[in-house]
């Protein structure tokens, strides 16, 4: 492999390293300052290997580099003596022998710590997962504004601010107390429940992207999953809901790029061995008494890779999990999908009548279902509701997608 394919894929897994040890040590108040020293390192790889060839350990070499670069930027910066040694008074090692810990153990620790950091409540949603695609998962400005359907203006300045919020709050890398670990954990796995969806649903992202950035989360969460304190029972749920969505996903997407529906996905494209971690974790994740949204968003994602169950039996428990999923957290989407499970379960016209009653009338997908649920039953309805739907669509895709069913619809 040359170095203009290797360093981008190291730079995927090893920048989120290199910036979570400097900053378990340095507080992340030097983010910025671990930022510039991760940056040159990976500019210097680039510099170094296309002219002596890459080393013979291209991840050691970038560590090696990161640690001389840090030393010589708080010796020439005096950063240590002012700012740094009064937090590491018991420390006798000089500035310049200050040695940072590359080990496996303590990459893995700061990385959680990192992860409870930039998933702190005191920035908003959106610029949690900003920051998380930009510290944790190694993603460039260009890459995070495509994912995220904004301008690399927007990002950089969500990106500043975020940053700058975490400065001002004084958030530091410590892991979150006993007391408040159950209240900041659920916001760690809510940030990484949307950022799996932001690709897992997307319609506008390239499907390289939105494939990355479901990876990406069920990376982190794994992160979660192999610390005692944060494997919960929730949390192997939620990593179970990933492994059952992502089997699928190769599924979800013909050779042109375009959407294809659940009942029309070549099942030789579902990916087996993921399946079988997802029935795994949902296991584990049984051992637990509390029952999340995420336990019955992980069951229902289980019956729907379940291929040798009678369709009637399949509908049926699918229906029952999303009447107690609406239980414990109504949502109108959830409501949405639990009417289609209740056309499949019991009838069309019974589910007609549910919809009917959830006020999604400027979503393209209610649209879409209730052309779906007039369909055989009300020919008029049928292309109606599929108009409605192509024009609230926001995407090309969805357009795409709508009009050809529409055109299936007329007979054309």
């Amino acid at each position: 492999m040359q170095e203009r394919e290797l360093i981008p894929q190291l730079f995927k897994t090893e920048y989120r390293k290199i910036i979570s040890v400097l900053c378990k040590l340095f507080g992340i108040v030097n983010i910025a300052i671990a930022e510039d020293i991760a940056n040159d390192t990976f500019l210097l790889a680039a510099e170094t290997w296309g002219l002596k060839g890459i080393p013979e350990d291209p991840t050691a070499w970038l560590y090696t580099v990161a640690k001389n670069k840090t030393k010589d930027h708080f010796k020439r910066k005096k950063i240590f003596t002012q700012k740094v040694s009064v937090a590491l008074k018991d420390t006798q090692t000089p500035s310049y022998e200050l040695k940072l810990d590359f080990s496996e153990e303590n990459i893995n620790d700061s990385q959680l710590k990192m992860l409870f950091a930039v998933c702190n409540p005191v920035n908003s949603n959106e610029s949690q997962i900003a920051l998380a695609l930009r510290i944790l998962c190694g993603f460039g400005i260009e890459e995070i504004a495509n994912a995220l359907l904004s301008s690399k203006d927007t990002i950089n300045k969500r990106l500043y601010r975020a940053k700058s919020t975490l400065r001002e709050n004084n958030i530091d890398l410590s892991f979150p107390s006993s007391a408040v670990l159950e209240i900041r954990l659920d916001n760690v796995l809510s940030i990484l429940y949307l950022l799996f969806n932001e690709g897992y649903y997307s319609s506008t992202a390239s499907n390289t992207i939105s494939k990355e950035l479901s990876l990406e989360a069920m990376r982190l969460l794994y992160i979660l999953t192999e610390n005692e304190k944060t494997n919960v029972p929730r949390a192997n749920a939620l990593m179970a809901l990933f492994c059952f969505h992502s089997s699928r996903f190769e599924a979800r997407f013909d050779q042109s790029g375009q959407q294809v529906i659940y009942e029309e996905q070549a099942k030789s494209k579902w990916d087996y061995e993921l399946i079988e971690k997802g029935e795994y974790y949902l296991n584990i994740s049984a051992k637990g008494k509390p029952i999340s949204k995420y336990h019955l968003e992980a069951g229902i994602a289980f019956w729907h890779t379940r291929i040798k169950v009678a369709e009637k039996n399949k509908w049926n428990n699918i229906l029952q999990l999303y009447n107690r999923l609406l239980q414990i957290e109504y949502s109108p989407i959830a409501a949405l999908n639990r009417t289609y499970a209740l056309a499949m379960a019991e009838s069309k016209e019974m589910a007609l009548k549910e919809a009917l009653k959830i006020d999604l009338k400027q979503n393209h997908l209610y649209q879409s279902l209730l052309a779906d649920l007039y369909s055989g039953i009300d020919p008029a309805n049928h292309i109606y509701h599929l108009e409605l739907a192509i024009k609230l669509a926001k995407s090309d895709n969805d357009k795409l997608f709508l009009k050809r069913k529409l055109e299936k619809a007329r007979g054309w």
